[in-house]
């Protein structure tokens, strides 16, 4: 995948993940102060803030599987991607204009008045943290799709990673400009409304764009309606017998019907997790965990350890201007990070291509639990601003290798995926097991070989050969073998599993980062934190199966 016209059809492809990234980094920015001045205290708040990854962590999976298997007419992973569109649009109308819904349900009433505005609010809120980040799934199920050869796979992701640290720059800049002195802003109403009226038009252009140009590979499953414009896949019909003539009412009730359909199943396969999957989803949590507690605990620490403010201080007074002040440079460190992570989104393929993906992952890990040791223990503002800026290569990193490897383990599930749990199976007095005997089929019927040694139907074994073969399959079946099958496991639902890595590490940090401050009275412990959960990630990343050379050792 070479040359400009490629590297443009990237872009434009990913138009919808930057977009995405713009509206929940600047809605989620702006959202706490709209929560305070609507009487929500500020301990409810970052509850209120937790509700999308909570959501996210349970229908992460169902929505990943379900894309793997409800092949509608217009693919399938669009119908997702669509859906969940709507909900962040929906979301983006909500939260600027909740007083003004709130004051027309409200018929009078000062209590209801109020009472429907915090709740509009955290539906809002909810509803855009929680589609925003589900809706990554797809559009890296998508990505998947598009490009399944391991270098052109690394391009796209390392595009996408890109397209995600630019949305967030640009998120992070808009609600710091000051909007309420333009004529837009007289118009609509104030710098809320302006913001987010920008913030719909974006998503909007955003997600024609994506739409427009990506094709999904058409699927093999055969028609069931023969009329014209009224093609359904199997899969779908066969879950509910689908009998709709309509062309609009048919991928969405082929998506619902698939997702309730297929809960069970996915839940009991998100439990049984590939090794090789296990060992990614291990390092990476641990990896988020440190990276998430950095990004959200990054401002207060430069406000109140740095510039050593105070944020409960009386307004105007000297203690809470320096903790304004460190507010803003923490928010420069972390516009810094994401410049950085997007440079290294775009030589991350060449990184690879230079050095591997085992070196890339791990300096990029051990870059960053140094920069955290220098925050924490230097008093420095340039010093540190320089540190919080290295730390957007790790930040690249997670949002690029990790989605590569998974498509090389789907791409090549023969040699990843194969189970480590086989029962043995007892035959005629024989106890045999995937470790002591290799099988394979001569040319003729019924001869069973090991190698080239032909043992005219007897099992022979060899104890010296080190290699590994997988067991064989007659009619479906493994030949007196019994493991677990990854063969039917679709990349949407290990997306899905990665991406819930990235949710957990958000809820983590903020369930126990407060007490852990309030017990050591010292904001420190953030940064700390963040050292430690990223060292112990660097232990499971040398764990992780990046080639089959690891498979070996």
């Amino acid at each position: 995948m070479t040359g400009w016209r490629s590297q443009w059809h990237l872009v434009l492809l990913n138009s919808l993940t930057c977009g995405l990234e713009i509206c929940v980094a600047a809605g989620i920015t702006y959202v706490p102060p709209l929560l305070l001045e609507a009487g929500v205290e500020e301990q409810y708040m970052t509850m209120v803030l937790g509700i999308g990854p909570v959501l996210g962590l349970l229908f992460i999976p169902l929505i990943g599987s379900a894309s793997d298997h409800c092949n509608s007419s217009y693919g399938r992973r669009r119908p997702f991607i669509w859906l969940l569109s709507l909900g962040v649009l929906l979301a983006l109308f909500i939260i600027p204009n909740a007083d003004v819904l709130a004051a027309n349900l409200s018929w009078g009433s000062t209590r209801r008045n109020q009472a429907l505005q915090v709740g509009l609010l955290i539906l809002g809120v909810g509803l855009l943290d929680f589609c925003g980040q589900v809706c990554f799934t797809p559009l890296e199920a998508l990505l998947s799709d598009l490009y399944r050869e391991r270098d052109d796979c690394g391009q796209a992701f390392a595009m996408f990673s890109f397209m995600v640290s630019l949305g967030g720059c640009i998120g992070y800049l808009l609600p710091a400009l000051d909007w309420s002195g333009g004529l837009l802003s007289l118009y609509l109403g104030g710098q809320a409304e302006c913001l987010f009226s920008l913030l719909i038009l974006i998503f909007v252009v955003s997600v024609l764009v994506t739409m427009k140009v990506s094709e999904e590979p058409s699927s093999t499953l055969e028609p069931v309606l023969s009329e014209p414009g009224q093609c359904f896949p199997r899969s779908c019909c066969y879950l509910f017998q689908c009998k709709l003539r309509t062309l609009k009412s048919g991928p969405l009730m082929c998506l619902l019907r698939t997702c309730w359909s297929m809960t069970p199943a996915i839940y009991r396969s998100y439990c049984h997790v590939p090794r090789v999957m296990r060992q990614l989803c291990l390092a990476q949590l641990c990896s988020w965990m440190g990276v998430m507690s950095f990004m959200l605990f990054y401002t207060d620490f430069v406000g109140e350890g740095l510039y050593e403010g105070v944020p409960s201080a009386a307004p105007g007074s000297i203690l809470r201007q320096r903790y304004d002040e460190g507010i803003r440079m923490g928010s420069l460190g972390l516009f810094l990070q994401c410049a950085t992570s997007t440079f290294f989104s775009l030589v991350m393929s060449r990184l690879v291509h230079l050095f591997g993906s085992r070196v890339v992952y791990l300096s990029s890990m051990v870059c960053f639990t140094i920069s955290a040791l220098v925050i924490c223990l230097s008093k420095s503002v340039l010093l540190v601003t320089a540190m919080s800026a290295l730390t957007g290569f790790a930040y690249a990193t997670l949002q690029t290798l990790p989605y590569t490897l998974t498509c090389l383990y789907h791409k090549e599930k023969e040699v990843y995926m194969q189970s480590s749990k086989t029962k043995k199976v007892h035959t005629n007095g024989f106890t045999i097991t995937r470790d002591s005997v290799c099988l394979t089929l001569n040319n003729g019927p019924g001869d069973l070989n090991h190698k080239s040694e032909i043992s005219n139907g007897h099992v022979s074994y060899s104890g010296d050969e080190p290699e590994y073969y997988p067991p064989l399959h007659q009619n479906g079946a493994a030949l007196g073998l019994e493991s677990e099958d990854f063969g039917k496991r679709g990349v949407g639902l290990d997306f899905a599993i990665l991406d819930s890595t990235f949710l957990l590490s958000q809820v983590f940090p903020t369930l126990f980062m407060g007490m852990i401050v309030q017990f050591t009275e010292s904001v420190t412990v953030y940064i700390a934190s963040s050292a430690i959960f990223s060292a112990i990630g660097i232990y499971f990343a040398t764990h992780i199966i990046f080639d089959q050379k690891d498979l070996r050792s």
